[in-house]
């Protein structure tokens, strides 16, 4: 089977991929590689910080690795957050913070139309690929639902009643933007 790190800190991020990918790749994590570095997201685009994360570990342990960088992205808010969405109510990169400081914005706006992008990177040998996945949706006025995470409770996927945070994590893994670019991943992995 494939061998592949993951380079991501964020647990849940690690347990939603590897709950996708199950039986078809085999997911190194950090702590797996003996990596316990804190790599800086310097980058003002998603694909450049899931570049800059996959090139460390390629760079300083010399194993193929994918990386992803993924945001949310508000119509109203000039597709604000973005690149900041783990901290965009500040460093601590808090969940209940950012979505409140999200409802803050967005309030007395109509408009709520808002899309999630993930953008994952490999490098892989000599190759970097980049693959992209995105779901459409809208922001609801109030958090509703206690699974998943980041701003789960507020995003309500373009088809779906429910939020990402109520519609557990079976339904989420198949539509999600995330989803969709690790199946991309997928395709190229078996490809090989």
């Amino acid at each position: 089977m494939h061998k592949i790190v993951f380079a991501t800190n964020n647990s849940n991020k690690l347990e939603e991929v590897s709950q996708i990918l199950k039986d078809k790749v085999e997911i190194l994590s950090l702590k797996d590689i003996g990596c316990f570095d804190d790599i800086p997201e310097t980058a003002d685009t998603l694909e450049g910080n899931a570049l800059i994360k996959a090139r460390y570990i390629k760079e300083n342990f010399g194993l193929d690795c994918f990386a992803d960088d993924s945001g949310l992205e508000i119509e109203a808010l000039n597709s604000a957050p973005g690149v900041f969405s783990a901290r965009y109510a500040g460093e601590q990169k808090n969940h209940n913070d950012n979505m409140q400081k999200v409802l803050s914005e967005l309030n007395g706006i109509n408009n709520r139309k808002a899309q999630f992008r993930t953008v994952i990177a490999v490098v892989e040998g000599d190759k970097e690929l980049l693959f992209e996945g995105k779901i459409e949706g809208a922001i609801i006025k109030e958090k509703r639902g206690n699974g998943g995470f980041g701003y789960d409770p507020i995003f309500t996927p373009d088809g779906f009643e429910q939020t990402f945070a109520e519609l557990g994590s079976e339904i989420k893994n198949k539509i999600s933007h995330r989803a969709k670019a690790v199946q991309k991943l997928i395709e190229y992995l078996q490809a090989e």
